[in-house]
């Protein structure tokens, strides 16, 4: 009779990790740099300046008020993923570490769409404001973090990427401080840190080597 209900309880496990990582994929795949640029402005922001289908880059390109769309979209996947994320796990009656285990997990898949994303090549953003917004539906704590290091380094260097770096970094270190040390939640937590990161490597390289552009509130012309 025990086994039967472990065996139940893992198969359920299973199921919800299956589709919830398929519905936070896809959600992230709606990439709002991509969308707009494309499909609003008919000029794809992957063939300008850093390449990248992110916010900064998409500044910097194009400007004006279509970044509001782009915020939009970037933020609103996130808490939809997270947010159907817990409903998957809650169908199954999960408590407690496993709805948490819900949201770290769902906001990985997220973060893997938005940055991969199927619908335009594989070739998507950083997952620094996607990534952010998971935060703050994390647990406040590690959003106050997280958003506060970026700020305050983005303000004061007006390098973007150092306070991305430094984001991506203490993901993982919040998490252990503010919302859980339990081994599954921290391992997705690295992951999900180190994703960033390695997303940023070449960032990384140019603030090593002097050679990054500051950011500037007025778009490259």
């Amino acid at each position: 009779m025990l086994t039967d209900i472990l065996y139940d309880v893992m198969m359920d496990l299973i199921f919800g990790s299956v589709i919830t990582a398929a519905i936070a994929y896809l959600c992230g795949c709606f990439n709002g740099a991509v969308i707009v640029s494309k499909y609003i402005l008919r000029d794809d922001i992957r063939n300008h300046g850093s390449g990248n289908a992110g916010l900064t880059n998409f500044y910097r390109t194009f400007g004006g008020p279509l970044t509001l769309g782009v915020i939009s979209c970037d933020v609103l996947k996130a808490i939809a993923a997270v947010l159907l994320g817990v409903w998957i796990f809650s169908c199954f009656d999960f408590t407690g570490f496993d709805l948490m285990y819900a949201k770290y997990w769902a906001g990985l898949w997220c973060l893997l769409g938005h940055m991969f994303p199927c619908m335009f090549h594989f070739k998507g953003g950083k997952g620094i404001l996607s990534g952010g917004t998971i935060a703050i539906m994390l647990d406040w704590r590690l959003a106050l973090l997280v958003w506060g290091g970026f700020l305050i380094l983005a303000v004061l260097t007006r390098y973007v990427s150092l306070g991305s770096v430094f984001a991506a970094a203490a993901f993982p270190i919040g998490t252990w401080l503010f919302v859980s040390r339990d081994p599954v939640i921290m391992a997705l937590a690295l992951f999900l840190g180190g994703l960033v990161l390695y997303m940023h490597r070449a960032n990384i390289h140019r603030l090593l080597t002097g050679t990054e552009n500051k950011f500037s509130l007025h778009k490259k012309k």
